[in-house]
């Protein structure tokens, strides 16, 4: 009597809620930590290759081969870095070239944000990880399938950038020192040169980005005749609030339209 019973219902195993039925999700889940540490020094030795057009822009800012690497050593995101000697060799004051990079390193306070969460690291190792969160850690952190993996990629990936971008500016700095003056050779471009390799990835994609890209050129390439050196920068920055604007306001008005049809 019973046995038919238990047949009729329970005609089979009951996957248990943690094991997802997805096989996709499983499998993701199934990713040995080989891959993880494979995928994170990918973008950790390719990604801090780039120190060394940062030392070479050093050098072209006429900053001092200590200054450079203290720059690398201590602030440590690339965008803010091209910014700061850009602004310095184009003649702007401290001050306004400081405040630009400034602007350019506000972005890594968000993505801390969203890594805390997911990362839940031991308060004893949360100010050693603030040093490393960057758009790199951000994004290989952000695309693992657990909390073991993100740790894995987040800790990589830092781990490795941090040391081969501050290898490269080391050598960048010594070998354009050795060189003499940059600009002879054209190695004063190559710090905005790979600005914008660094920058490409997200015009591409269009939208908001693309739209603050060029409203920002547009805003700088203006103020250039007309404000002192380091301050065109700062008034780019303008161009984030003024497409934010519009947009609400383009949304606005598509919703009003939608509701009058």
């Amino acid at each position: 009597m019973t046995a038919p019973h238990r047949a009729d219902s329970a005609p089979g195993p009951v996957p248990t809620s943690g094991r997802a039925a997805d096989p996709a999700t499983a499998a993701a889940r199934a990713r040995p930590d080989a891959a993880v540490v494979r995928d994170a020094l990918g973008v950790g030795l390719a990604v801090g290759a780039s120190g060394l057009a940062f030392g070479i822009a050093g050098a072209t800012a006429h900053l001092t081969l200590w200054q450079t690497c203290a720059l690398s050593l201590l602030v440590f995101t690339g965008a803010s870095q091209f910014a700061l000697v850009g602004a310095l060799a184009a003649g702007a004051a401290p001050l306004a070239a400081v405040a630009g990079a400034l602007f350019l390193g506000v972005r890594n306070c968000l993505y801390g944000l969203r890594l805390g969460p997911r990362l839940r690291l031991p308060r004893r190792l949360r100010p050693f990880a603030a040093q490393i969160v960057i758009d790199e850690t951000t994004a290989v952190t952000l695309v693992q399938p657990d909390q073991r993996s993100a740790r894995i990629g987040f800790g990589v990936t830092g781990g490795s950038l941090y040391l081969v971008w501050n290898l490269s500016t080391l050598g960048g700095a010594l070998g354009a020192g050795a060189l003499g003056d940059p600009s002879r050779y054209g190695l004063d471009a190559a710090g905005p040169a790979v600005f914008l390799a660094l920058l490409w990835p997200r015009l591409r994609e269009g939208g908001e980005e693309r739209s603050v890209a060029l409203l920002g050129a547009l805003l700088a390439l203006a103020a250039v005749p007309l404000l002192p050196a380091g301050v065109p920068v700062l008034l780019a920055v303008l161009a984030v609030p003024a497409v934010a604007l519009l947009g609400r306001a383009r949304k606005g008005g598509a919703g009003k339209g939608g509701d009058g049809a």
